[in-house]
């Protein structure tokens, strides 16, 4: 163990449920790939695990070295990163691969890789948020010099994202306002932001309800929330009550590891229901333990928050863990179907991409910022001993 922790720093509770959630995943993903690969590969579900597992590999490998690096440059790459991820979702808006209407992503040349652009634009503008929030504490209460050059960027990105993603756009808003308040901006800008929120909302239902072609998931969206509320037809709760049947029929302690029978009629049993697909074989004793190590991530992102002694490595490790256990949070309660289907992965368990890479990434940066508070600690140590 001692070997293992010499080469990776940071929170050690952190480090145990990325590990966790990990062996979750790869015997999760294993048991519901079933269908796809005997749709697509023959029924080779090695395919597909290999893959995944590669996939894993590569985010683990992202996670080391984002953790290893200060989390100060972490401020500069911000920039850069947010300055890229607009223009690349326009791209993705007009150029985007198109599945079921929504444009979200982009393929990579030469390894064919979908990349989901808007995974880019939340750690950019999080980060971003971090940043010049950090730099701008003894100005916070100015509308011009603090609160409108925050603001704009957190439209233009959710703007972009809303029309092909309107899940992704709304947990970013809320994440958002959520750094916003830590970071001491005016509750009263917030409340007018919140408003401001709705009514643009609004707006932009109502044009997408007489122009279908602005907003072409609008009918998605309806029929989702319509479903949700038992109004849809049979086909539009067919998600909702598989996953029901997955939960009911999992018990206290589930049928066991590649027990799952509701894999054969789940639409997506490997990443947004991929939940139910837990509690369906390993019960509800397997779903608490989800949630379990969800809430210790989040409260070990607090922690780091609450030692860092610079106010951008607070909101880094504060808006990014509540980034990650907000989005489970949210695909959780889709499965056990206290939500409207939402599509949304579960972090770090879901058989995803660029997704899971994004999600190492977030969790290094958070990382880097326990290594460095440890750092600090040793030196204090190290000079009260001298």
């Amino acid at each position: 163990m001692n070997f293992i922790f010499r080469y990776i720093k940071g929170d050690k509770g952190i480090w145990v449920v990325v590990f966790l959630l990990s062996v979750f995943s790869i015997l999760a993903v294993y048991s519901s790939i079933v269908t796809l690969a005997y749709k697509y590969q023959g029924g080779d579900t090695f395919f597909y695990l290999f893959k995944h597992a590669i996939i894993l590999g590569i985010g683990l490998f992202l996670m080391i070295i984002a953790h290893n690096l200060k989390f100060k440059y972490y401020s500069r790459i911000s920039q850069i990163a947010l300055i890229l991820a607009i223009p690349l979702l326009v791209l993705t808006m007009i150029t985007g691969a198109n599945i079921n209407e929504a444009s979200r992503w982009l393929v990579i040349p030469v390894i064919n890789q979908t990349f989901q652009t808007s995974d880019l634009a939340k750690l950019a503008l999080i980060m971003y948020l971090a940043r010049f929030l950090s730099k701008h504490q003894d100005n916070i209460g100015s509308f011009k010099e603090a609160f409108l050059p925050v603001i704009i960027p957190v439209g233009i990105v959710c703007l972009l994202i809303l029309p092909s993603n309107f899940s992704t756009a709304a947990m970013l808003f809320v994440t958002c306002l959520i750094i916003m308040f830590i970071g001491r901006i005016s509750i009263k800008y917030i409340l007018a932001v919140i408003g401001l929120g709705i009514v643009t909302l609004f707006i932009g239902l109502l044009i997408g309800k007489f122009y279908p072609d602005v907003l072409p998931r609008l009918g998605t969206w309806q029929k989702r929330i319509e479903a949700y509320q038992g109004e849809g037809s049979k086909d539009a709760n067919y998600q909702s009550e598989q996953a029901k049947i997955a939960i009911a029929t999992g018990g206290v302690i589930g049928k066991g590891p590649g027990g799952s029978t509701q894999r054969n009629f789940l639409p997506h049993p490997y990443s947004d229901f991929i939940y139910a697909i837990i509690i369906e074989e390993y019960g509800m004793v397997g779903g608490v333990i989800i949630i379990f190590l969800y809430l210790v991530l989040f409260y070990r992102g607090i922690r780091i928050a609450s030692k860092s002694e610079q106010t951008f490595g607070s909101l880094l490790a504060i808006g990014l863990s509540f980034s990650l256990v907000f989005q489970a949070l949210i695909n959780m309660a889709v499965a056990v179907s206290l939500f409207p289907v939402t599509g949304q992965p579960l972090p770090l368990v879901s058989m995803g991409g660029t997704s899971i890479w994004f999600t190492c990434l977030a969790i290094g940066i958070i990382l880097s910022v326990s290594r460095e508070n440890e750092n600090l600690g040793n030196t204090s140590k190290t000079s009260v001993a001298s």
